[in-house]
């Protein structure tokens, strides 16, 4: 009966702690494990607009295996960012990294069976960052400097741009995927540039992100 009460109460935390990336102004992550099981933190693959869903999906999983903490935590970078539209100030929430969940798991997750194969069998999710064998984890510096970043302690880099205004482009992902245009506008701040494409005949502005795009 205790372990049935132990195995709820951090079910619940899980689930508290896989909710965290949706609370407005920051991130809340739970402590790692003191099990004596050392932890890095891992990117994973994710079908694009699916990232929530996997994150869900594998803390859902987490929860039910015979040690729920073996993944201490998961969650997707979502960052506020204030815009101004038709005059109005919003405050609107963007993917730190579009595509990505991050996951803190055991160091050399592909040793760990129980976890290696419930990432692997979730829906929405393509693989590591890394080899298809042996998954790279990332450095901790780095994502606390992500979780800073989202928190608002810390200033996000500006990204390189490699467009300039008037270049040709190539769209590469979204509804809009393979469709060539001229680039109109570029914002740095927010890593977004704006491509004029003909649509039934008719120019059209169409925002896109910079990983979105590629110079023809």
């Amino acid at each position: 009966m205790a372990d049935k009460k132990e195995h709820s109460e951090v079910a619940e935390a899980l689930g508290k702690a896989l909710l965290a990336d949706d609370v407005p102004g920051g991130v809340q992550l739970r402590d790692v494990p003191d099990d004596g099981m050392v932890r890095r933190w891992y990117a994973l693959h994710a079908h694009s607009g699916q990232e929530g869903t996997v994150r869900s999906m594998l803390l859902a999983k987490a929860a039910q295996l015979e040690n729920p903490n073996i993944i201490a935590n998961v969650f997707v970078p979502i960052e506020e960012v204030q815009e101004t539209r038709g005059g109005q100030k919003k405050v609107s929430r963007h993917k730190f990294f579009p595509g990505y969940v991050l996951v803190q798991l055991p160091e050399h997750p592909e040793k760990h069976a129980e976890v290696w194969h419930l990432i692997k069998d979730t829906p929405g999710v393509t693989g590591f960052i890394g080899s298809r064998t042996v998954p790279v984890p990332l450095e901790d510096a780095e994502v606390n400097a992500i979780i800073e970043v989202i928190r608002g302690e810390r200033e996000r880099p500006k990204p390189k741009v490699d467009f300039e205004v008037g270049a040709r482009v190539k769209i590469t992902d979204g509804p809009f995927a393979n469709f060539l245009g001229k680039v109109d506008e570029i914002n740095v701040d927010r890593g977004t540039i704006k491509v004029m494409v003909e649509i039934f005949e008719r120019l059209t502005s169409i925002e896109v992100e910079f990983w979105q795009v590629e110079q023809i």
